[in-house]
């Protein structure tokens, strides 16, 4: 019996011992431990913050950023306030979980109802090509910043955005801004077609406002031969 208690007590006094080692620490990659690789400067530094945002964005363990507080009116000052609102409007349509972002089955649905559906992956290449913060989906300045570049000319004509921008019914093509040569052009050929309307109208109305004065002339000049008969 004692033999058995003095090997439990050596047994538990192991443990202890090595329980107070200290244990090594796992090595991080260079990614991870933000560590700068000889001779990289600041570029290097600022890519390897990128990439372990990257990392923890992938791996669910990115802390959320603070939300930019931004006036768009003053921002996106190549547009009117009527646009931007019709812009926001847009937006929070298709928000349809009110967080204030589109996420990646949201902007699913909008280039759906758009009629201008996308592939899974077309859809991560249109977030992919305005995401500034790599959230994988879009603020509302993210949003505008489709627009401003749509109207400055530096979409492509096929990709998801332009069709994005195309579709909307939100003309973005303003004075002073460099646009693309046939940047909304089946809005302009509406808008025309509007206008052949409208002058069609106005030549139907003064044609009309003619045979009046016509008929007046007429109706004035039957009297006074009336009236030189009857005198």
């Amino acid at each position: 019996m004692a033999s058995e208690e003095l090997a439990k007590k050596l047994q538990s006094r192991f443990a202890a011992v090595e329980d107070t080692e200290p244990r090594p620490e796992p090595e991080l990659s260079p990614a991870r431990s933000g560590a700068r690789e000889p001779g990289g400067g600041e570029e290097c530094s600022e890519l390897s913050a990128k990439l372990h945002r990257r990392l923890d964005i992938n791996d669910g363990a990115a802390a959320p950023r603070a939300t930019r507080v931004f006036n768009p009116y003053t921002e996106f000052k190549e547009f009117s306030r009527r646009q931007i609102k019709d812009m926001e409007a847009m937006f929070r349509r298709y928000d349809t979980g009110k967080d204030g972002f589109i996420d990646l089955m949201e902007l699913k649905l909008m280039m759906e109802k758009l009629g201008a559906p996308q592939t899974h992956l077309g859809l991560k290449n249109m977030i992919r090509e305005v995401d500034e913060d790599f959230d994988g989906k879009l603020s509302f300045r993210e949003f505008l910043l489709i627009f401003r570049r749509a109207a400055a000319g530096e979409l492509q004509e096929e990709s998801g955005l332009m069709a994005l921008a195309r579709l909307s019914e939100i003309n973005v093509s303003t004075e002073g801004v460099m646009g693309a040569k046939d940047f909304f052009e089946a809005k302009a050929q509406a808008l025309s077609q509007g206008s052949k309307f409208e002058a069609e109208i106005r030549e139907e109305k003064e044609e009309q406002k003619r045979q009046q004065e016509e008929k007046k002339q007429r109706q004035a000049a039957f009297k006074q031969l009336q009236s030189a008969f009857c005198s």
